[in-house]
């Protein structure tokens, strides 16, 4: 089995790239499940209901999400249209939407769930190990794979090794920057931080002169996600079905040609 996730997708700059490469990057890597935390599709932050199935109707299986997940207060109603969209589990509210997908795929139970860190994050009720002690109980499934959406390296890096032994994958989400410590231990798939499908140029996808404008010069803004070419970040994980272990992660990176 071969699960593709992409990280955060921001803006339009991020949604273009992903339309435009996401076909060929299944075809190529024989992908069986495409999964993508698109936290901040719309506009840098939130998604709405049309472009979730915008998502779905270029191939995408699930959707996560993230602290921003409500942000668009459209979902706060529609997110009962979205079956394939996950919100974190211990984000408020809580009542809204679910936290696990299951999926059959390749014969195979695959749980999608979605958490967020505690650490520098608003509005999060409960810890990951609480949520995860909780869906370990009440899901059943052949494979786990978690996308934690979380500020703190060590954090993710600590989630990951308390639950290495029952959990398939975990990647992590939100600071927008890939990092280069993907790795397979004892059957268990984790990266620190995905990246991000957003502009090139760009602070975190986020237009850097008015960042800059914000940080430095103490100026009011609004959040602005910046134009140009894109970048595509990702991973490609592989699972022994026979096993239920995951045997490989690759990063995928694309970046403008000039």
């Amino acid at each position: 089995m071969k699960i593709l996730f992409l990280g955060d997708v921001v803006g339009s700059v991020g949604r273009t790239i992903v339309n435009k490469y996401l076909k060929q990057i299944q075809e190529d890597e024989k992908i069986d499940i495409t999964i993508l935390n698109g936290e901040n599709a719309a506009h840098g932050k939130g998604i709405t209901s049309r472009i979730y199935r915008q998502f779905m109707e270029i191939g995408v299986d699930v959707i996560t999400l993230g602290n921003h997940a409500f942000s668009k207060g459209e979902l706060l109603t529609t997110m009962v249209e979205c079956p394939n969209l996950v919100r974190p589990m211990n984000l408020l509210p809580a009542d809204i939407g679910k936290s696990v997908v299951v999926k059959e795929v390749c014969g195979l139970k695959v749980a999608i769930i979605n958490l967020c860190g505690v650490i520098f994050l608003d509005r999060v009720e409960k810890t990951p190990y609480e949520c995860m002690d909780k869906i370990l109980q009440d899901v059943d499934a052949d494979i786990y794979f978690v996308d934690l959406h979380a500020e703190a390296t060590a954090e993710k890096q600590t989630f990951w090794h308390n639950y290495r032994d029952c959990v398939q994958v975990v990647v992590g989400t939100h600071t927008h920057v890939q990092t280069a410590d993907e790795c397979v231990i004892e059957g268990s798939a984790y990266i620190t931080d995905v990246g991000m499908c957003g502009a090139y140029d760009s602070i975190l996808g986020r237009d850097k002169e008015e960042v800059i404008s914000h940080v430095v010069h103490g100026e009011f803004t609004h959040y602005t996600p910046a134009k140009g070419e894109g970048l595509l970040c990702g991973v490609v994980i592989d699972i022994d079905e026979n096993t239920k272990k995951a045997t490989e992660i690759k990063r995928i990176q694309i970046r403008p040609t000039n």
